[in-house]
C-alpha cells in the first residue's frame, strides 16, 4: 500500500501499485451508477412590520423530509441547521422576541416531534495574524486583536437575494473603524442552496448535492495591519453530550477539481442522521481561484469554550436557549512565504454544510482514463507479446528440412 505523506498539499510523488490503482477504480464505479436525489429548494427573507431583517431561511423539501437552513447576522453570523422527517415543517418566528435581548424560544421549526437533528455553526470572530514576527511566535504568527463579527454592520440581505441561483450574500464592515481599514473593504458570507447534485465551476469545486448548501467566505480590500498578515476565522458549533465533534480528515490520489490538494476535511457531529461540514484545506488569494492563487488552510483541533467568552447570535440562542458549553475551531489561511492576501487584497474559502452521509468524492473521469490507460498498457503489451511468441513457434513448427 502506497502512504502519501506530500500528498496533502503540494506536488510529492506518490508512487501507486496497479494493484491499489485497480481496487480504487473498482470501489469507486459504484458510486456514477446511483440516481442523483433532488429537492424543492425555497429561499426566503422573513420581515417584521415590513421590514426585512437580516434572516435569511432555506427550506430544502423532499418526499419524506425537510431541511431548514437559518442564516442571520443578528448578532454574529450564524446558520441554524435543522432536519425533519416530514414534507410539511414549517419554520416560526417570533419577531418581537428574536429581537429582544432574551430571544430563548422565538425561534421553531413544527412539529417539533418530526425534528431528527439540530445543530449550529456560527463565525464568530476574524482574526490576523504578523507572519513576519521573530521565531518565538506560534505559527502562524502573532495575533493582532481579532475583529468580533458581532460588531460588524451587514447589509440587507434582500439587494443581494437572487431566487434563479439559490444565492444569497451577507456583507459587512466593521461599526467602529478607527483605522479605516475596512473603508473601501468587507466580508462577505456568500450562501448557495442547491436542488441536486453537482460541481462549481470555480475551485474547489466541492461536490454537492440537494441536502446540502454551500458557504463561501470571502475578504475583500481590507488594508491589513502588517505587511505580510495573515487571516484567519474562528467557528464554534454546540457542544454535544459525548463532547466536541470531530474534524477528519479523508484523502484521495484525485487532484483534479483542487490541483495540488490531495485532502477533504469534515467536522462529523455524530453518527446519523447527523449533520456535517465538509471543506478542502485551501483558500485563494484571486478572484479567478487556480493553483497559482491557492493558499493553504490549517484547521486547529477543537476545544470546548464557555458561552459568555464569545460573541452570541440571536438565532442560535433562540432555537437552542441559553446554551452554556460550546466547541471552537479556528482556520488559518495561507503561509509567511507567497502567495497571499497581500497581492491583490482577495481571500476566498468555501464549505458545505448538510445532513445525513457527506458527500463521497468518486475519482474524476480524467483519472480514471489514466487509470485504464496505466492498467491496459502493460496487458496489451503482454497481450502482444504473447501473440508474438506464439506466432513464432507456429512458423518454427511448420518448417520442414529439405533433406
Amino acid at each position: 500500500m502506497c502512504t502519501c505523506r506530500e500528498a496533502r498539499w503540494g506536488w510529492g510523488p506518490c508512487a501507486t501499485s496497479p494493484m491499489l490503482l485497480l481496487s480504487l477504480l473498482l470501489s469507486t464505479a459504484p458510486s456514477g451508477l446511483q440516481g442523483e436525489e433532488t429537492r424543492k429548494v425555497s429561499l426566503d427573507v422573513p420581515d417584521w412590520l415590513g421590514s426585512p431583517q437580516n434572516l435569511l431561511h432555506i427550506q430544502a423539501v423532499g418526499t419524506n423530509s425537510t431541511l431548514h437552513y437559518v442564516w442571520s447576522t443578528l448578532g454574529t453570523p450564524a446558520v441554524v441547521l435543522v432536519a425533519t422527517n416530514t414534507s410539511h415543517s414549517v419554520l416560526s418566528i417570533n419577531w418581537t422576541r428574536l429581537l429582544s435581548p432574551e430571544p430563548d424560544g422565538a425561534l421553531m421549526v413544527l412539529p417539533k416531534d418530526s425534528i431528527q437533528f439540530s445543530s449550529a455553526l456560527i463565525f464568530t470572530r476574524l482574526l490576523e495574524f504578523d507572519s513576519t514576527s521573530d521565531a518565538a511566535a506560534k505559527p502562524p504568527g502573532k495575533p493582532y486583536p481579532p475583529y468580533s463579527l458581532a460588531e460588524f454592520s451587514w447589509n440587507n440581505i434582500t439587494d443581494s437575494l437572487h431566487l434563479d441561483a439559490l444565492s444569497a450574500t451577507f456583507q459587512g464592515h466593521p461599526k467602529d473603524d478607527p483605522r479605516g481599514a475596512f473603508a473601501n473593504g468587507s466580508l462577505a458570507f456568500r450562501v448557495q442552496a442547491f436542488a441536486g447534485s453537482g460541481r462549481p465551476a470555480q475551485p474547489p469545486r466541492l461536490l454537492h448535492t440537494a441536502d446540502t448548501c454551500q458557504l463561501e467566505v470571502a475578504l475583500v480590500g481590507a488594508l491589513p495591519r502588517g505587511n505580510r498578515s495573515l487571516f484567519g476565522i474562528e467557528v464554534a458549533t454546540l457542544q454535544q453530550d459525548l463532547g466536541c465533534p470531530m474534524i477528519q480528515e479523508q484523502h484521495s490520489i484525485d487532484d483534479e477539481y483542487a490541483p495540488a490538494v490531495f485532502q477533504l476535511d469534515q467536522l462529523l457531529w455524530g453518527s446519523l442522521p447527523s449533520g456535517f461540514a465538509q471543506w478542502r484545506p485551501v483558500a485563494f488569494s484571486q478572484e479567478q481561484a487556480g493553483r497559482a492563487s491557492s493558499l493553504s488552510c490549517q484547521a486547529s483541533p477543537l476545544h470546548p469554550t464557555w458561552a459568555h467568552s464569545l460573541p452570541q447570535s440571536s438565532v442560535v440562542q433562540a432555537f437552542f436557549g441559553p446554551q452554556q458549553n460550546y466547541c471552537t475551531f479556528s482556520l488559518t489561511f495561507g503561509t509567511s512565504t507567497g502567495p497571499g492576501y497581500w497581492d491583490q487584497h482577495y481571500l476566498s474559502w468555501s464549505m458545505l454544510l448538510g445532513v445525513g452521509p457527506p458527500p463521497v468524492d468518486a475519482l474524476s473521469p480524467l483519472i480514471l482514463v489514466i487509470m485504464a490507460v496505466a492498467l491496459g498498457t502493460p496487458g496489451l503489451m503482454l497481450l502482444g507479446g504473447g501473440m508474438v511468441l506464439l506466432l513464432r513457434r507456429k512458423r518454427s513448427s511448420e518448417y520442414q528440412s529439405i533433406n
